[in-house]
């Protein structure tokens, strides 16, 4: 984009169209102000045809390389399988392309670490991986508050992802590319520790899992429900929990401790602030889904990508801000991968 074109609407296109694809690309497309959803790509005919008529004019590509050579396009948003993300965003970064991409940076450290060393080739193009918890306000008022002291020394987070029970099986068809349960669901969770504790390193994992209801997922090594335990530094420790079997639905909480209070995030999990009395008790009802939980945090999210892009194009140095960085995400790899390796030996495993 050049200097005197600054002031129109960032030209965005939306690779990937399957259930967060869609989310994504009617968010640019309705509600991301000084950003236009200008492309959409997807080799599958059924999403291109729901492209047709859910989105506004918008040019429609089946492949990445030719939305890439679309010179109108100032940005990419890569909603794809995960085993594609890391030379995806080389390619985009090639092409001249700021890169939004989803979680996992990649599921192989060694190439997460190839991104990061790319990147550093185009300091003027801005990336970010959509580790969204970062831009929900109640995670984002939890940081701000542990920031300020109000805790004391943060030194424990127990974190959990834990999604509603899908008994038609998706996750099962699903494993073979996940990178399993905690590179597809934990990583949130690694970073959200990262993040409360201050960024530090790793320094030993142990994962443990168990199948309670998709026996499916035995063929991939993965496990429907798993547990681990994550030591930092500094005598920082994290626990993480991830489910895919939840019978009440979305339930994502993290709960941060300091030497002087703590901090909970969502620990009754609510679709609204409605109680029903009845015959059953008195209860809430939970969000289904994760689209649902963080409906507000991915629209947050985009607009703080539109933002940053614009930093950059004024001049300013450019960085993640309140979002993870590359070097944060190849963080978050790395803890997961190390946690797929114990929950698979039995052992623990030392970073």
């Amino acid at each position: 984009m050049q200097s005197s074109d600054r002031a129109r609407p960032l030209r965005v296109g939306v690779v990937g169209l399957g259930r967060l694809g869609r989310r994504h690309a009617q968010n640019l497309a309705y509600r991301v102000p000084g950003a236009t959803l200008a492309a959409a790509c997807s080799p599958l005919e059924d999403d291109l045809t729901w492209a047709r008529s859910a989105l506004p004019e918008t040019q429609l590509y089946n492949d990445y390389a030719q939305l890439l050579a679309d010179d109108t396009l100032d940005a990419v948003w890569l909603v794809t399988p995960s085993s594609l993300h890391a030379q995806q965003i080389v390619d985009a970064l090639h092409a001249g392309k700021h890169v939004f991409c989803e979680k996992p940076l990649s599921l192989d450290v060694a190439e997460c670490q190839r991104v990061v060393e790319e990147s550093r080739r185009f300091p003027a193009q801005q990336v970010t991986i959509g580790f969204m918890r970062r831009f929900d306000p109640s995670y984002h008022d939890a940081f701000e508050k542990v920031r300020e002291g109000k805790i004391g020394r943060p030194f424990l987070v127990r974190s959990q992802n834990c999604d509603l029970n899908d008994p038609d099986g998706f996750f099962v068809r699903f494993a073979p590319t996940s990178g399993g349960i905690f590179l597809d669901c934990t990583v949130h969770d690694i970073d959200v520790a990262r993040w409360l504790l201050g960024k530090p390193r790793a320094t030993r994992v142990f994962a443990a899992g168990a199948v309670a209801l998709h026996e499916g997922l035995r063929e991939s090594g993965d496990v429907d429900n798993g547990v681990a335990i994550c030591e930092f530094e500094g005598g920082k420790l994290a626990m993480f929990y991830a489910s895919r079997t939840m019978a009440h639905g979305n339930d994502a909480s993290s709960e941060v401790i300091g030497t002087a209070g703590a901090l909970a995030i969502g620990r009754v999990p609510r679709m609204n602030r409605v109680e029903i009395y009845d015959a059953h008790g008195v209860r809430s009802e939970c969000t289904p889904t994760f689209f649902e939980r963080f409906e507000e945090a991915f629209l947050i999210e985009a607009q703080a990508f539109v933002a940053a892009v614009r930093a950059r194009l004024d001049g300013a140095a450019g960085d993640a801000g309140q979002g993870a960085s590359l070097e944060d995400a190849l963080e978050a790899t790395r803890i997961g991968y190390a946690l797929r390796q114990s929950l698979q030996t039995g052992q623990a495993v030392t970073l």
